[in-house]
């Protein structure tokens, strides 16, 4: 079995082949079966990112590799519940959160760019407080994990379970990829995992509170993000 230390001597170019071949090798494992293989082929150069709508994928990872570190985006605009599943997490489950932070602060980026920039320019407002703080944030690690899967919208529909980052050079694993809704609130159910008390709010998804709303009944559950706004992604994906 390929090491963790075998990695940092590795290139690119290798790394993506034994991405897409993982992708290929384990499209029909199980999320706990994919992220065990994360953990055993990249040991602390793996972590998992997540925004606290649910702690799913970090109970997940802690299974594979206790104490594994769960990264989490702390943009300035969160909801205080969004900020206290964080800290719930931290306080029970067996992983090591860490809080990355953009540059600057958000009276610090208003100062610059003017108040309300995710009104105006919401792609920018994200690659200032979403998109580079994690690029920065995964820069020691090798591969890193999300909760993307392939029912949460159209473009998202193909998102491997194994794959590359071309974005970060860096292996990208979706263990949950061919989860659905239900697939998700069952594992909730039987492991007892912390959620986001937002979605019980009439929240289908939760991101910064200036850009995410309530669901109206029949819509799907990204709809609430920059509702009336063609952005439909952050970027970091």
């Amino acid at each position: 079995m390929t090491t963790a230390q075998d990695q940092k001597a590795r290139t690119d170019d290798e790394l993506k082949a034994l991405a897409e071949q993982a992708g290929r090798d384990l499209e029909d494992a199980s999320a706990l079966e994919i992220l065990q293989w994360a953990a055993d082929t990249f040991g602390a150069r793996f972590c998992v990112t997540s925004s606290m709508e649910d702690a799913v994928v970090a109970h997940l990872a802690s299974r594979a590799r206790p104490g594994v570190d769960v990264v989490f985006l702390d943009t300035g605009y969160h909801f205080p519940e969004t900020i206290g599943t964080r800290d719930a997490v931290e306080a029970v489950m067996d992983v090591n959160v860490i809080t990355l932070t953009p540059r600057q602060s958000v009276a610090e980026q208003d100062a610059v760019y003017g108040a309300k920039l995710h009104d105006r320019n919401p792609d920018l407002c994200c690659r200032l407080r979403k998109v580079q703080p994690l690029e920065e944030g995964l820069a020691g690690y090798t591969a890193w994990a999300t909760g993307l899967r392939r029912d949460d919208s159209p473009s998202r529909a193909n998102t491997p379970v194994v794959g590359w980052d071309e974005k970060r050079g860096k292996v990208k694993i979706s263990p949950i990829a061919r989860w659905t809704q239900d697939d998700v609130d069952a594992y909730v159910t039987e492991h007892g995992v912390l959620t986001n008390p937002l979605l019980m709010d009439g929240y289908g998804s939760v991101g910064c509170a200036p850009c995410t709303r309530r669901l109206l009944e029949g819509e799907d559950a990204r709809a609430g993000r920059w509702a009336g706004n063609a952005k439909t992604e952050c970027g970091i994906h």
